[in-house]
C-alpha cells in the first residue's frame, strides 16, 4: 500500500481540484450558460437596486439602508462563487490554490454570515414600523442603524475566522479533489487527514448561532407583527402591512431553509451531490432573487425605478 502523502497546510505550492456541479460533459455548456445568466442577473439587479437607493433621496430610510447592504452583499458573495463555479464547466481540471481556497472560504462566509444578521436586523425594522411608528424615528435614528449594521459585519467577520482558523490547523490528504463548485466547510473536512472532531464541533456552535439567533429574532419580529396587524380594523391598513413585510418573509425562508438543510442535517443523511444542490439556493438562487423580490413586489422601488429611468431616457 503506498504512503500516504499530505499537503502542507500553509504550503503556497499546495491546490485543490474543484470538481464542479456535476461530471457529465453533455450538460457541461447549457450549466455553463445557465449560470452565467443567473450570475449577470445577480450583478444588474444588486448594482442597480444599489444605484437606485443611491440616486433617489426619498428611499434614504431605515429599510432601503438595510436593502441596499443586502444587495451589497449579495453582489459580493455571487462574486466570490459564480466567476470559480462558471471554470469548472468550461476547464478539464478547475485548479484553486490552497490560499486561493481558504480566501475563498473566508469570504464566503463573511457574506453568508453577514447576510443572515442583515436580514434580522431588516426584520426587527420592520417590527418597529409596524407595532411602534410613533417612536420609529428616535428607534430607527442613523446612528442605531448604524450599530446594527456594525454587528451585522462583526458577527460576519468572527464567524468566518472561526470556520477558517479552524481549517488551516488540518493537514489535507494526497487526494486533492474537493467534491464541490466551492471550498465549502464539508467538502473540505472530508479532505483532511486529521481529526475534524474540533471542526465540527464549530460548525454546529457557529452555524447553530449564526442560523439560531436571527431565526429566533425573525420569528419574535413577525409573530409580534402579526399579532398588530390582527389588531389593525382597516382592510387597507392590513393588506399594506402584509404587503410590506410579505417579500421579507420569502427571502427570508429561500435562504435559511436551504442553510439549515446543508449545514443542520447529518451528512450521513445528506448525500454531498444532494448538498450541492441545495447550496445552489443560497449561494446562487437567493442573490439573484432578492433584488427581483424587493423590487417587483415594492411600490416605493417600482417608482423610484420609473422616475429614475425617465430623467436618463428624457434629460
Amino acid at each position: 500500500m503506498p504512503e500516504m502523502r499530505t499537503v502542507a497546510e500553509n504550503s503556497s505550492g499546495a491546490e485543490f481540484i474543484l470538481a464542479g456541479l456535476t461530471s457529465q460533459p453533455e450538460l457541461q455548456i447549457p450549466l455553463f450558460f445557465l449560470f452565467l445568466v443567473f450570475y449577470m442577473v445577480t450583478v444588474v439587479g444588486n448594482l442597480g437596486l444599489i444605484t437606485l437607493i443611491g440616486l433617489n433621496s426619498h428611499l434614504h430610510t431605515p429599510m432601503y439602508f438595510f436593502l441596499y447592504n443586502l444587495s451589497f452583499i449579495d453582489f459580493c458573495y455571487s462574486t466570490v462563487i459564480t466567476p470559480k463555479m462558471l471554470m469548472s464547466f468550461v476547464s478539464k481540471k478547475n485548479i484553486i490554490s490552497y490560499a486561493g481556497c481558504m480566501t475563498q472560504l473566508f469570504f464566503f462566509l463573511f457574506f453568508v454570515i453577514s447576510e443572515s444578521f442583515i436580514l434580522s436586523a431588516m426584520a426587527y425594522d420592520r417590527y418597529v414600523a409596524i407595532c411602534k411608528p410613533l417612536v420609529y424615528t428616535a428607534s430607527m435614528s442613523p446612528q442605531i442603524c448604524l450599530l446594527l449594521l456594525l454587528g451585522v459585519y462583526v458577527m460576519g467577520f468572527v464567524g468566518a475566522m472561526a470556520h477558517t482558523a479552524s481549517m488551516v490547523r488540518l493537514t489535507f490528504c494526497a487526494n486533492n479533489l474537493v467534491d464541490h463548485y466551492l471550498c465549502d466547510i464539508l467538502p473540505l473536512l472530508e479532505l483532511s487527514c486529521t481529526s475534524t472532531y474540533v471542526n465540527e464541533l464549530v460548525v454546529f456552535i457557529v452555524v447553530g448561532i449564526d442560523i439560531g439567533v436571527p431565526t429566533v429574532t425573525i420569528f419574535i419580529s413577525y409573530a409580534l407583527i402579526l399579532s398588530s396587524i390582527l389588531h389593525i380594523h382597516s382592510t387597507k391598513g392590513r393588506s399594506k402591512a402584509f404587503s410590506t413585510c410579505s417579500s421579507h418573509i420569502i427571502a427570508v425562508s429561500l435562504f435559511f431553509g436551504s442553510g439549515a438543510f446543508m449545514y443542520l442535517k447529518p451528512s450521513s443523511l445528506l448525500p454531498m451531490n444532494q448538498g450541492k444542490v441545495s447550496s445552489l439556493f443560497y449561494t446562487i438562487v437567493v442573490p439573484m432573487l432578492n433584488p427581483l423580490i424587493y423590487s417587483l413586489r415594492n411600490r416605493d422601488v417600482k417608482s423610484a425605478l420609473k422616475k429614475t429611468l425617465s430623467k436618463i431616457l428624457f434629460s
